[in-house]
């Protein structure tokens, strides 16, 4: 027999509860949520079984709540609890049965702060486990028009029932699921009985599941296979923004990088023979960046040379060392490193005669390559008032790095969205 279609309300058949009716014509048990008792819905809610020492897990939710969602109002009249085993660690959530008298059943999934909604879904295809364990790469399904990769297998089972539901659930039953995801949706596949079952979940922002329950909902942990990528409102702003700067920073770090600056001493030429040599070096204007090039005509040879600044007033401004090299030679192929030069920079603010006194403290020859020669002639010039790009390029470099992070971010997300796929290309 099935129960009368305008029942509201009945009296636990154990207990003596009051409990409300709110489920449709195909609701089979009724789980008292005083005592536990699983009530026959569809013969005078005659008591079947008892649910024992089941602890009801932690949930803003209650049954008899109501909202509306994508434009159904919904009735919650059962809640579910879930928990699975894998890779060592315990997964739980709460699946709440929700009933339209128009559009039927429903559920309402609460995890880690995380809220979806699934409905059966009409498709004709499927997805078996043999298929998952035999395909070199994660296969595919196609559902109006919508394309879902397979992202896991999971087996829960049930550890605790309340409420009204179209089938009677079992403490312990145990369901293996096949499910895929699109970028907006999940497909699961499962086996009920003899009935195969495909459910589509989709994802429920945790702002419109409080104001359509009225309820102030616990901050979301993590990020949900489903869970859109949403944009800050200045992000494209930002990110068009520090492209801009960024091209703006190397136009001008280059533009100061091939400022020529004023001779301050003409290239002059010297030998080994005339070392040590002091030159004058007339630094005009307010000084500055100043540039001292070395050059030698170094084979298969190297010299290192000693360099000191003196100020107007033969104070030391600096001593430094440069090493004047170049290699070739043709093992395993041709090849050639180093050019012979040398350079570096000094900044000053004073400006007048400063005195560049130039040394060589060692040398030698290397016998590796081709034949090799002693270093015979140098050249030495020196430019002032030079323009550094550095720091602009250094700033070009640090507005790079904005723009690929914001515009990384969405990448990031769905790569988070797909960490937890139990899919493995070495299976």
């Amino acid at each position: 027999m099935t129960r009368a279609p305008d029942l509201t309300a009945i009296n636990c058949t154990s207990c003596g509860a009051g409990l409300d009716v709110l489920g449709g014509g195909r609701v089979i048990v009724h789980i008292c949520p005083y005592c536990g008792t699983e009530l026959d819905a569809q013969d005078n809610y005659k008591t079947l079984r008892r649910f024992t020492e089941v602890d009801r897990p932690d949930s803003v939710f209650a049954i008899g709540m109501r909202a509306t969602l994508f434009g159904v109002e919904f009735t919650i009249i059962g809640v579910l609890g879930h928990e699975e085993q894998w890779a060592g660690q315990t997964y739980r959530w709460l699946d709440h049965q929700l009933y339209s008298p128009t559009h039927g059943y429903a559920w309402l999934t609460e995890e880690d702060g995380h809220y979806t909604f699934t409905r059966r879904h009409r498709y004709r295809g499927w997805m078996s486990a043999r298929r998952v364990e035999t395909e070199d790469i994660p296969p595919t399904v196609t559902s109006r028009g919508e394309r879902y990769t397979y992202y896991e297998t999971t087996t829960s089972k049930v550890v605790f029932a309340q409420g009204e539901f179209t089938w009677a659930p079992q403490i312990g039953e145990a369901t293996t699921a096949i499910s895929a995801m699109s970028d907006t949706a999940m497909l699961s596949f499962a086996q009920d009985g003899e009935e195969a079952v495909t459910h589509r979940t989709v994802y429920l922002p945790k702002e419109v599941v409080e104001e359509r329950f009225g309820l102030t909902l616990p901050k979301p942990q993590g990020v949900h296979p489903l869970q859109p990528f949403i944009k800050g409102p200045n992000t494209d702003f930002l990110r068009a923004t520090a492209a801009v700067f960024a091209a703006l920073a190397i136009c001008l770090g280059a533009a100061f990088s091939v400022i020529p600056g004023t001779p301050a001493l003409r290239t002059t030429q010297f030998t080994p023979a005339d070392l040590p040599l002091e030159l004058p070096v007339e630094i005009t204007g307010q000084g500055g960046l100043t540039r001292i090039d070395l050059a030698s005509d170094a084979y298969n040879s190297w010299a290192y040379m000693d360099i000191t600044v003196y100020d107007p007033d033969d104070v030391p401004l600096f001593e430094a060392g440069r090493t004047l090299e170049r290699y070739a030679g043709d093992q395993d192929g041709q090849w050639s490193e180093g050019n012979g030069h040398g350079s570096l920079r000094f900044y000053t603010t004073t400006p007048g005669t400063h005195t560049l006194s130039i040394e060589m403290s060692e040398t030698g020859i290397w016998r590796g390559g081709y034949t090799p020669r002693d270093i015979s002639r140098m050249t030495v010039s020196v430019t002032s008032g030079l323009s550094s790009g550095f720091w602009l390029f250094v700033a070009a470099g640090g507005f790079l790095a904005l723009t690929v992070l914001v515009g990384a971010q969405g990448l990031l997300h769905n790569w988070r969205r797909w960490r937890g796929s139990d899919w493995s290309d070495e299976d």
